[in-house]
């Protein structure tokens, strides 16, 4: 089933994976794009509305990421937020400014007109600020609603255009009334109606992999993660026993969670799980090193060694009943692609 998809313009921000998720904890399905896709490629995928999101620029330092005005113009419903906020108020005729006056953390917010992104939320109320710009004057044809002490423009909107934004950081848990001001958006400006679910995901995901994988074999690395976790119990589903999973202890888990997931995982999935000891292999190579960078690079070239041999083994048996295995199962957590530099813009935080 096609559900209607909010796009989440990536402009940088580590926060762009915590909107998406946000918006489909508001029971409704969200992808993120980077911030250098088209806007008629944006326009062309038919979103239900769009959101902008935070980054580390300023809108009018040289190379700052822009938002072309015709992406205003489509009819498409669109939510501005941080950094989003300033560019969307630059695009359409608004005014940034470096005030000088930067806020960072909680931060009083007051609202001058509730109108529909605050509804009947309190008219004083905390947020999450992080900015050294501002908007001091919204676009023509908005109506601010709400004004902090370093953003003279906190909040605006313009229900006819169905377009709004905010300075400060609803996404996050800091602001008190954060995920209300966004579902404000999605239901009551965008016009939006909860109907998307995990559950959803997994009836799609099953169906998608057990049309790919057909009569074939796959072949999953569990670590006992969520990633990987998740990602073996949906392939599980889908093609049960012509999946094999392969756990790598490498003695650096927590006590007892090898054997946890040799029997709960096993139990609650019935997943086919081979463990190959490698305790000694992985400690030896560590032993002495303190860099934490490093420590990463010797634990994933340790791990593709110890997989591949397991993998050759898993291989070999599945020849020797004339089968193959022509699939590799890989789970990865957004915040992982994340503070790999996988976002548009982001930093590396890790390899």
């Amino acid at each position: 089933m096609d559900f209607p998809t909010v796009l989440v313009v990536d402009f940088g921000a580590q926060y762009a994976q915590l909107i998406a998720r946000r918006i489909r904890e508001a029971g409704v399905y969200s992808e993120i794009v980077p911030s250098d896709v088209p806007a008629e490629e944006i326009v062309a995928r038919k979103p239900a509305a769009i959101v902008l999101s935070g980054g580390p620029s300023s809108v009018y330092a040289p190379g700052a990421p822009q938002v072309d005005p015709t992406l205003f113009e489509a009819g498409v419903p669109a939510f501005g937020i941080c950094y989003g906020f300033q560019a969307m108020a630059q695009s359409l005729g608004g005014t940034v400014a470096h005030t000088g006056d930067r806020e960072y953390g909680g931060t009083p917010l007051t609202l001058t007109t509730a109108g529909r992104l605050f509804g009947s939320l309190p008219n004083e109320q905390n947020v999450w600020m992080s900015h050294g710009d501002a908007v001091s004057e919204a676009p023509p044809g908005f109506t601010v609603t709400a004004t902090s002490t370093g953003a003279p423009v906190a909040a605006f909107e313009d229900v006819d255009r169905k377009l709004a934004g905010v300075q400060f950081h609803p996404e996050v848990r800091h602001t008190a009334h954060g995920q209300t001001v966004l579902e404000h958006f999605l239901f009551d400006i965008a016009g939006l109606e909860p109907t998307w679910t995990m559950a959803n995901v997994v009836e799609e995901q099953v169906e998608r992999i057990r049309a790919q994988v057909g009569d074939g074999r796959a072949l999953c690395a569990l670590s006992g993660g969520v990633d990987s976790a998740v990602a073996a119990a949906l392939v599980q589903r889908a093609i049960g026993d012509r999946l094999t999973c392969v756990y790598v202890d490498h003695g650096l888990m927590r006590q007892g969670e090898t054997e946890q997931i040799e029997r709960d995982f096993v139990a609650v999935t019935g997943v086919d799980l081979r463990v190959v000891d490698a305790r000694e292999q992985f400690l030896g190579a560590l032993a002495g090193v303190s860099d934490p960078e490093e420590k990463r690079k010797i634990i994933g070239r340790e791990f593709i060694r110890v997989f591949e041999q397991a993998a050759l083994d898993v291989v070999g048996d599945a020849k020797e009943h004339g089968d193959t295995v022509d699939f590799l199962v890989q789970g990865t957590l957004y915040p992982d692609v994340v503070e790999s530099g996988g976002g548009t813009g982001t930093a590396n935080i890790k390899s």
